[in-house]
């Protein structure tokens, strides 16, 4: 079992999975994305669980993908394979993300029931100012759950929101205090958990399934718009820049 994604099950039915790279922001790493995928993977099999709760080690919840981490894999990519898990998965999942949740870490909690942030958050859709499009579905997602001109905004602007504007946005459900932020989540996941496991079940396949299909051809769509820009001056300009800690100039290309 990797210790990338750590596994806590308590008495009350409620798994908490904390995403365990602190020292690079829980940026996901190829062998954390799949321990991901396994752990909801597990849990959804696993007749003891109930429901799930998110959140990071340390005090950031996710930066996304670890730009740093190009190594080679066969099949499909291990992003691709855990977005679809979460996407998919059955049971009720609650988010704790405080710190920065930008990218893979932003669109995670979209497929998360519950939002708790932190009054530290710092959240962002980067993906404009990466020469890239939207993943896991949030060009549909986010529209879904905001609705369209304040999404929109959001995605062209790349523009960082804070805990009161995602709850305010309807991003996120509640905020509090970072240091009783766990606490409040583990809380709420364990009120869920009372009730019959078959009942939440069936209420989350009737809530989500309105949405399914949609994520899913959404998530095909961005596939195709990431194939086609990953690797393009631009994208290569926005990644530099941010080893360069320099702001990007994309200017240049307007010839």
């Amino acid at each position: 079992m990797s210790d990338t994604v750590l596994q806590q099950l308590d008495d009350d039915g409620v798994l908490l999975l904390t995403l365990n790279r602190p020292h690079k922001k829980n940026a996901f790493s190829n062998e954390q994305w799949l321990a991901f995928k396994d752990a909801l993977v597990a849990a959804s099999d696993n007749p003891l669980v109930a429901c799930v709760v998110i959140t990071g080690a340390g005090s950031d919840f996710s930066s996304g993908v670890d730009l740093n981490d190009f190594s080679e894999t066969e099949g499909e990519h291990p992003f691709a394979v855990s977005a679809k898990a979460l996407v998919d998965f059955d049971k009720p999942v609650v988010s704790a993300a405080r710190g920065v949740a930008v990218g893979g870490g932003a669109t995670l909690l979209l497929h998360t029931d519950v939002v708790y942030v932190g009054d530290s958050l710092r959240l962002r859709f980067p993906f404009t100012a990466l020469g890239l499009v939207p993943e896991w579905g949030s060009s549909y997602q986010l529209q879904a759950i905001i609705g369209a001109r304040k999404a929109a905004e959001l995605m062209y602007t790349s523009e960082w929101i804070n805990a009161d504007k995602a709850v305010d946005l309807g991003i996120a459900t509640a905020s509090f205090d970072d240091d009783v932020l766990l606490d409040k989540a583990m809380e709420k996941a364990r009120e869920i958990a009372q009730w019959p496991i078959s009942s939440l079940v069936e209420t989350k396949k009737l809530m989500r399934n309105v949405h399914r299909a949609a994520i899913h051809s959404a998530m095909g769509g961005e596939t195709e718009g990431m194939s086609r820009l990953a690797g393009t001056p631009e994208n290569i300009e926005a990644v530099v820049a941010i080893m360069e800690k320099r702001k990007p100039d994309f200017k240049q290309f307007r010839k």
